[in-house]
């Protein structure tokens, strides 16, 4: 595994296309409506980020053939913007950006609720990003990766909620996928320990019920297996002495 250190100079490089991503996840929020398809969603999603200045990163990543990841209820991840998948009041939508600028990038989640959702829908919600923000408050230099990926494991699953294991945050800079891989589950104490310029994205991925997923015939989108709704929320983060610093803030 070989996990680069990063320059202030590189964070603040990572800052700046973070910026970009987050502001796109405003953005999708701001357009997204009920009766709006996933690909029109998309293409305002790819507009924004080409307008200020950014590649958008999935585009082509891998032959995905979007510049969003956009999963609707029991999707989990990876979801493929369509011209039939039409977005419907008391939906939850999980949105995933990248934006490539200067050479970095930015990669961020959040799962939108379209109108009124269910209670069950809200407090997955509620409860996976609670859990995001937790991870990230435990990326402290000295701590171990397992402890982060322990705190989203013990934060969700004792609230009775499935753990996405096939799926994990991971490393980011210049590439979008860099060493260390980020599970949302481990041992507190194991793992490596956390340094002064490492750069992640934590991305708890948290299912209604159960662990288990299995992916579509298009061979992209993440589905739970037991039918249940799904949250996804990420943040990219720099370890600093100073504490752990959001590089995905709008």
């Amino acid at each position: 595994m070989s996990v680069t250190i990063k320059s202030k100079s590189d964070i603040q490089k990572l800052r700046e296309a973070g910026r970009i991503a987050a502001n796109a996840l405003v953005h999708a929020g701001k357009v997204m409506h009920p009766g709006m398809t996933t690909k029109q969603l998309d293409k305002s999603i790819h507009d924004f980020i080409v307008g200020c200045g950014a590649v958008p990163t999935f585009l082509g990543y891998g032959g995905f053939p979007a510049s969003a990841c956009i999963s609707i209820n029991d999707e989990i991840i990876h979801g493929i913007p369509s011209h039939k998948r039409v977005i419907r009041e008391g939906d939850i939508v999980s949105v995933d950006v990248g934006a490539t600028f200067n050479g970095f990038v930015g990669d961020t989640a959040y799962t939108f609720a379209v109108g009124d959702i269910s209670e069950e829908a809200a407090d997955l919600l509620r409860v996976t990003e609670a859990s995001l923000y937790a991870a990230i408050d435990a990326a402290k230099v000295g701590a171990r990766l397992g402890d982060v990926s322990h705190t989203v494991e013990e934060y969700c699953g004792s609230r009775g909620y499935g753990i996405v294991r096939e799926y994990c945050g991971h490393g980011i800079g210049r590439e979008m996928h860099e060493d260390p891989e980020v599970p949302n589950y481990g041992k507190p104490g194991h793992g490596m320990r956390l340094m002064p310029g490492m750069t992640f994205c934590i991305e708890p991925m948290i299912n209604g019920k159960g662990d288990a997923v299995r992916v579509l015939g298009d061979g992209w989108t993440v589905v739970t297996r037991s039918g249940s709704l799904a949250a996804h929320f990420e943040h990219e983060i720099a370890v600093t002495q100073d504490g752990p610093v959001i590089l995905t803030r709008p």
